[in-house]
């Protein structure tokens, strides 16, 4: 029994000098960081240079050349194009709408969705129908043949996590046109998936269904949402002017850009940290998915800054088409699975630049426990949970085709819907302070994971 208590308090005092280590080092990563961080720089760069970053433009191919070169200034031992076929959506130029009412016509804050078809010249003025929901849709559908549908689905304010009101309401973006078009709907404006209180009107990706008329389909600021809404109380027979010159044009190479940082014991076991590249059009893409992309930089960076020897190789992949399909993920899946790479641990950054509050993964019970341990020694850098709701979309692909334990940084959620793929996602919106507790809460579970394994 003596022999027994003896050892059990051997294990427990290993266990403590091990985390009280883990935790110095950890504020070594964290006194790297703050103090000579690179992030920032990075996200100005490739914000106000490059810009837009939409699958298949211009700026694709010079957001490559970015990652490349940053990915080497960085620190990588290796620096590598990965390819894969993305579709090349064109937003053609200015989309508009009008609100018209006899001889009186307002002109609505719009934005054409991704993938949405144009209106031809000239647009289309058609009657309204207000329509808040898809039951709604179902009840009504005698009365949509020639009109243009609004669906107005506001977030739900009662989520505290802002994440499950998009999912709750994202749907009318994503499949609301076909829904309409089934009952000879001739167009769809779609309240913006957003709680903010400005008008800037937030696109996103739609999907058609081929087994109805494609019809274009438009999203619209709060403001003028509301508007809208208002106008349809006070009068019955209203009418809308909608008018987009978007249109598809052939897919077109684009590529995930890859950093490699050489394991020092297990070189052909990998650790994937990633961002994704890609983002719409109307603004600068700085929190989806700029601050994502620095985030993966920086910790490379950081990592190699303390003296830090990985023994797995770390993988920074900045991936290609995240907002359009999801062809940079799954070329990299793809190719790892038929290489038949291990691949210990997944984790990106999508969901801004802000405070960070928690981790969430995607694995199995074993695999969310042996990472459980580590949560006191993120407390005091803002992460105080971690969850198991699901990981990034760039990462999922490795936990649901190679069981990989995949994760996404949440930082907190409130301010990420204001600039969501909207005009206002721009570098000043970020937080330099917020951006650089991302990158240390990264690095703090890379560098836990690969030193300790799965």
């Amino acid at each position: 029994m003596r022999w027994f208590l003896f050892g059990s308090f051997l294990f427990l005092f290993s266990k403590f000098t091990s985390a009280q280590s883990d935790s110095v080092f950890i504020r070594k990563i964290a006194d790297e960081i703050f103090q000579h961080s690179t992030a920032y720089g990075n996200l100005h760069t490739l914000t106000k240079t490059i810009g837009p970053r939409l699958s298949g433009s211009p700026q694709t191919y010079e957001a490559e050349k970015w990652g490349m070169e940053a990915l080497k200034q960085a620190g990588a031992d290796r620096v590598y194009l990965q390819q894969a076929m993305i579709p090349h959506w064109v937003r053609g130029g200015m989309d508009q709408a009008a609100l018209v009412s006899g001889n009186n016509r307002q002109n609505l804050a719009v934005i054409a969705l991704g993938n949405s078809v144009s209106t031809k010249q000239g647009g289309i003025t058609a009657p309204m129908i207000l329509i808040h929901d898809f039951d709604e849709l179902e009840r009504r559908k005698n009365e949509i043949k020639g009109k243009i549908v609004f669906y107005n689905h506001p977030f739900d304010e009662n989520f505290v996590y802002q994440f499950n009101a998009y999912e709750e309401a994202v749907p009318y973006r994503v499949t609301g046109a076909s829904r309409a078009a089934r009952y000879g709907a001739v167009g769809v404006i779609v309240r913006s998936m957003s709680s903010s209180t400005d008008n800037f009107p937030h696109t996103g990706a739609m999907i058609y269904n081929d087994s109805f008329p494609k019809i274009p389909a438009l999203a619209i600021g709060l403001r003028d949402a509301d508007r809208l809404v208002k106008a349809t109380a006070a009068q019955k027979d209203l009418r809308l002017y909608i008018s987009t010159n978007a249109h598809t044009l052939p897919d077109t190479l684009g590529y995930n850009v890859i950093g490699e940082w050489v394991g020092s014991a297990f070189p052909d076991q990998f650790i994937t940290v990633g961002g994704h590249l890609d983002s719409w059009d109307p603004a600068e893409g700085a929190s989806d998915d700029g601050t994502g992309c620095v985030h993966a930089i920086e910790v490379l960076r950081a990592l190699k800054a303390t003296g830090y020897k990985p023994k797995h190789t770390i993988r920074i992949v900045l991936f290609t088409d995240e907002e359009n399909g999801g062809r940079g993920s799954a070329a990299y899946s793809t190719e790892a699975r038929s290489k038949k790479e291990k691949h210990i641990f997944a984790l990106e950054s999508d969901a801004g630049g802000f405070t960070p509050r928690e981790f969430s993964f995607m694995g199995t019970a074993a695999q969310i426990a042996s990472v459980s341990a580590y949560l006191p020694l993120f407390a005091p850098y803002g992460v105080t949970s971690f969850s198991n709701q699901g990981a990034g979309a760039d990462v999922e692909p490795l936990h649901d085709s190679m069981g990989v334990l995949a994760s996404e940084l949440i930082p907190d959620s409130q301010r990420y819907f204001d600039y969501h793929h909207a005009a206002s996602d721009v570098f000043e919106k970020v937080n330099k302070r917020e951006l650089e507790l991302g990158a240390i809460n990264m690095a703090a579970l890379i560098y836990l994971i690969d030193k300790n394994g799965m």
